[in-house]
């Protein structure tokens, strides 16, 4: 336990709250200079409520799953051999980020795992503060998607650093200050281009580059979409949720979930509900991603 504790102490996320909060502001100032509209007040504070929801919601499933990779750590055949030094943190950093986008597209294409995800989804605005509306229900899911890390010898200290500056990426991802970087960048790395396809409803960008710092998984896997001048990107869900409670933004999908569950008639097409992708019916249109793209 001391370990655990030691490990969730040592948060390089919460090191770089001075960063997050201070971008922000900064886009706050240059949103205020622009003609467009990026932040609306009712929108940014339910995110605000949203990220203290997830920093609460994370605190046991977090201290969970590190206990379970010291665990997996404790039994792996190359402890010791997997140390600091810097070939192994390169190492960690390609696997950790094929981790995450196979994390990430599970949660794009598995119903009960969209269900914990879709809050960060929800907002139809597009800034810094939408970075912080977290995905509440995912956190507690999330941490096991990394234990094959630990298996492989790499230690739990090392995992979550890289967990942390993975995520410290991302967040600069979601602003409409940039456009499009040089083409060798906008090639290997995920860039606020790529990431505002992630958050488009527009039925050529649902559910693409789901990558945390590179864009190459996406590309290698079919999930790459370029955003195109000539289709804007439009923010949020096919269906948006029409309210800013905070526990409905966060938790109602898995109502919905529930309630298309009891209504199906058969077990098949209950477990449908749980694991296919979001959008499929038993009984009514099919509405997943692939499906209206291929339509």
């Amino acid at each position: 336990m001391d370990q655990v504790m030691a490990v969730m102490q040592d948060d390089w996320v919460m090191m770089a709250l001075p960063f997050f909060f201070g971008a922000l502001a900064l886009e706050v100032l240059w949103a205020y200079n622009v003609t467009t509209k990026h932040y609306e007040s009712v929108d940014f504070w339910t995110s605000m409520r949203v990220m203290l929801l997830t920093v609460f919601v994370d605190l046991i499933p977090k201290a969970i799953g590190i206990g379970l990779m010291f665990a997996v750590y404790s039994r792996a055949p190359l402890k010791g051999l997997v140390d600091t030094s810097w070939y192994w943190w390169v190492l960690l950093f390609f696997l950790d980020d094929l981790t995450y986008y196979c994390f990430h597209r599970g949660n794009h294409e598995v119903r009960l795992l969209w269900a914990g995800h879709v809050s960060h989804h929800s907002s139809q605005y597009y800034n810094l503060g939408t970075a912080l509306r977290q995905g509440v229900g995912e956190r507690i899911l999330k941490y096991p998607f990394w234990l094959p890390l630990a298996a492989m010898g790499f230690h739990p200290a090392m995992i979550v650093t890289m967990l942390s500056v993975s995520l410290i990426y991302q967040y600069w991802l979601h602003t409409e200050a940039f456009y499009k970087f040089p083409r060798p960048i906008e090639f290997i790395f995920n860039t606020p281009s790529h990431h505002r396809v992630h958050h488009g409803s527009n039925i050529r960008y649902l559910d693409r580059n789901h990558g945390a710092t590179l864009i190459i998984w996406d590309r290698l896997f079919g999930t790459f979409s370029e955003e195109v001048p000539e289709e804007p990107v439009r923010y949020g869900l096919t269906k948006n949720i029409e309210t800013h409670k905070v526990m409905r933004v966060a938790f109602g999908e898995y109502g919905a979930m529930w309630r298309d569950f009891r209504r199906a008639a058969t077990w098949c097409d209950k477990l449908g509900y749980i694991f296919k992708a979001p959008g499929w019916s038993h009984d009514g249109p099919d509405l997943r991603s692939d499906t209206l793209r291929n339509a």
